[in-house]
């Protein structure tokens, strides 16, 4: 069973793989959250590169994203799933691209973790302004 925080990581990871190109904007971006949200403060940071590649392995099963997510939704309480779901956002905003893969991963998280259209929308919008470029 996953931790919260691994669950977190998890999500992000996804998200960031999901169109098979994780961009240096997107791991910079999942190493900064893990840095400084207070979500992570007991994380041991160090562990966050065997996090993502034991994300990564089970992705390469013939059903690892479904297990994946089901992992995930197990892991969180209710209260940290819009918290998933914000942090899936960030990543795939932080390189100013979002491919149909990432979108449709994004949709099935909204789905599986149980946002509403109307929250969803709002962290949507809220991660495309904090990524916004000039």
């Amino acid at each position: 069973m996953l931790s919260p925080q691994d669950a977190l990581i998890y999500t992000m990871v996804m998200v960031s793989a999901a169109d098979r190109d994780m961009t240096d904007a997107e791991v910079s971006t999942i190493g900064e959250i893990v840095g400084h949200l207070p979500i992570f403060q007991d994380f041991e940071h160090g562990r966050l590169p065997q996090t993502a590649a034991a994300c990564a392995e089970l992705m390469q099963q013939d059903d690892g994203l479904d297990v994946a997510i089901d992992q995930i939704r197990e892991a969180l309480p209710a209260r940290l799933r819009e918290t998933a779901y914000a942090l899936a956002c960030d990543v795939v905003a932080s390189d100013a691209k979002a491919s149909q893969e990432e979108l449709r991963l994004l949709e099935m998280l909204r789905h599986r973790l149980d946002i509403d259209r109307l929250t969803a929308a709002a962290v949507e919008r809220g991660a495309r302004a904090r990524y916004a470029r000039g």
